[in-house]
């Protein structure tokens, strides 16, 4: 009963500190640890143990996971030079300079003070990536802080279990370099082999449910073998395992799952990594009251632990900061061109540790001298990041003058998608239709494989008045309310089966739910600048290189839908003759119409701040 209260106070505590920070735009996990910090000093508040294994076999492998599965494996290779930078060069450079440290303050074994620096090398980019998204850090910055957390962990175990063999024995050169080999491929083998498994068995499942089920096993499936490949008193890393685990299957998901299945999935996952995430920095804060009493009994002088404390903790920092920025070029330059000055010094302020810096201290053995002591100083690292570079860097982020990515910019890209894969299934629907086919039916389809990308067009533009895909979606949201309320009255007469009612109310959410995330904005709004135009992969188009950058237009406005009387939205110029028609959402069609009848191939935005052009031929943004 004890620990049954116990899970359900941190998980209500959880919801109701995440919550408060939100309404007050503060880092949820700055405070929730200073709630547990807080809380860790009342009398009748009894913290629960914070033990290695609850942290390294319980906590890790969903978190890992879960962010494994929603990383980009694309973003991860495009990346992988500065994520390897700082999760493996930037882990053992800081092992090394803070075990140096912890070496010449306290009087332990050089092997013990490294891997005590292993222990504060790892940032947790929970906290910095939370704090990112909510000022608006730019979205590369974001993706290495994210690559650089899956990773950094496996260098750090690694570096602590090297120490704490060499402790016991003398290791030579050869077997550190066996025991890294061992980590990772090791752990590489048993995540390709487990998402193998994993990739076959969910091509047989069609059940939402058991293909969630399947998903909540991987991490353990992934973890748990990984660590049993033993070499020379070293294991295989299953943070390696469970990561490459969880990129594989989140790459291949919309190949080997139903939608049913992944939207089950996401919302699960997602669940599951908000109480874990968070519950993770207020258990941190409620190990404080303990960890101070067991350092009080530390032969020690306090001065002397006061200046070790200070000295890791700002050791780690600044190491992180002038790694930062001497390897400028390899961590975020494209070519031989560096990155920006502000770039570098927002990733290098962004090291905040977390709960496997906690975790991994106590795996020093109990009987080691001054154990209680490193524990402290991992502490007071793990709290001193959290608090002075957590709470400077929104400041930071805002004087350098950095942005977020632009809701208009994505849009514009998610429409460019989305519209070369409308145009795809039009093509497609001519081609599978036969003369016994409804033509109503073809018809309704048409518009509802058309209205997805004119909805994202819709965001793009200014107009004082609502656009269609918002009037839609408000009707049709009031009007699935009462839907939902007649379905309601209905069951509380009892003359309808309740599977029936249910089936029915599911529909109903499934169609709300759609809506409701379609109508979603970005976090951040745009300053009025102009939309930046994203990059294009795919190579030249002659006709967007032939067409000017811009023409005398005809008209401020689509004449065509003055002289028809229609509500024009978002307007666009022709480059070749200065016509100005509106969008596909406009009832007419304007601009789609014109390159119909005059075959005039580019286009663009007419719309105050947008510079983007389109081809109709080749479907193709520039």
């Amino acid at each position: 009963m004890h620990i049954a209260l116990s899970i359900l106070a941190i998980a209500a505590a959880v919801v109701a500190v995440t919550a408060l920070a939100e309404r007050i735009r503060f880092s949820a996990p700055l405070l929730l640890m200073l709630v547990g910090i807080g809380a860790s000093f009342v009398p009748f508040i009894h913290e629960p143990v914070l033990s290695p294994d609850i942290v390294l076999l319980g906590f890790l492998p969903p978190l890992l996971y879960a962010a494994a599965i929603r990383s980009s494996v694309m973003d991860f290779r495009a990346n992988w030079r500065p994520i390897g930078y700082l999760s493996v060069s930037l882990v053992l450079v800081t092992a090394l300079a803070i075990g140096l440290i912890t070496w010449l303050i306290l009087p332990v074994p050089f092997a013990l003070a490294f891997a005590f620096g292993a222990v504060v090398a790892p940032p947790d980019a929970v906290a910095a990536t939370t704090i990112a998204r909510r000022v608006g850090m730019p979205r590369q910055l974001v993706t290495i802080l994210e690559g650089e957390s899956l990773l950094n962990d496996a260098t750090a175990i690694t570096c602590v279990r090297v120490g704490l063999v060499a402790i016991a024995s003398s290791v030579t050169a050869v077997e550190v370099a066996a025991g890294f080999a061992v980590a990772a491929f090791g752990g590489a083998l048993v995540g390709l082999v487990v998402a193998a498994l994993a990739t076959a068995v969910r091509k047989r499942i069609t059940q939402p449910v058991f293909d969630t089920a399947i998903s909540f096993m991987v991490p353990w499936a992934a973890y748990l073998p990984a660590e049993e490949i033993i070499f020379s008193d070293f294991h295989g890393s299953g943070v390696i395992a469970t990561v490459v685990a969880g990129l594989i299957l989140g790459h291949k998901s919309p190949v080997v799952q139903s939608g049913l299945s992944r939207l089950s999935e996401r919302v699960n996952w997602s669940t599951v990594q908000f109480l874990l995430e968070n519950a993770v920095f207020l258990l941190i804060g409620l190990q404080a009251r303990q960890i101070i009493r067991n350092m009080g009994t530390s032969d020690l002088p306090a001065g002397r632990i006061a200046v070790f404390c200070l000295a890791v903790l700002f050791g780690v920092m600044l190491l992180r900061m002038v790694w930062v920025l001497l390897g400028r070029a390899a961590l975020l330059g494209r070519g031989r061109e560096p990155s920006p000055w502000s770039y570098s010094i927002v990733l290098g302020w962004s090291g905040l540790r977390g709960v496997v810096t906690l975790a991994t201290a106590l795996l020093i053995p109990v009987d080691v001298a001054d154990r209680d002591v490193l524990v402290f100083g991992a502490m007071v690292v793990v709290a001193g990041t959290l608090l002075l570079q957590g709470l400077t860097l929104p400041i930071l982020v805002r004087r350098l003058g950095l942005r977020g990515p632009d809701p208009r910019s994505d849009a514009l890209q998610a429409a460019t998608v989305l519209q070369t894969a409308s145009n795809a299934a039009l093509t497609q629907l001519d081609t599978i239709t036969g003369p016994d086919d409804d033509p109503d039916v073809i018809q309704r389809v048409r518009e509802r494989v058309s209205a997805r990308p004119e909805a994202l067009w819709e965001r793009l533009g200014t107009t004082d008045s609502q656009t269609p895909a918002e009037e839609y979606r408000r009707l049709r949201l009031a009007t699935i309310a009462t839907e939902r309320s007649e379905v309601l009255r209905v069951r509380s007469t009892g003359t309808i089966d309740h599977a029936v009612i249910e089936e029915v109310l599911g529909t109903l959410d499934v169609e709300e739910s759609m809506l409701t995330l379609v109508s979603e904005r970005a976090e951040f709004p745009d300053e009025g600048g102009p939309v930046e135009v994203p990059r294009v992969e795919e190579g030249p188009c002659r006709d967007l290189e032939d067409a000017p950058a811009d023409a005398a237009p005809t008209s401020d406005r689509c004449e065509d839908c003055a002289r028809e009387g229609t509500r024009p939205v978002h307007l666009r110029m022709c480059l070749t003759c200065g016509n100005v028609g509106c969008c596909d959402s406009s009832v007419g069609r304007h601009a789609t119409r014109h390159f119909q009848q005059t075959g005039h191939p580019v286009m663009r935005s007419f719309e105050a701040g947008e510079t983007w052009r389109w081809c109709y031929v080749h479907e193709r943004l520039g």
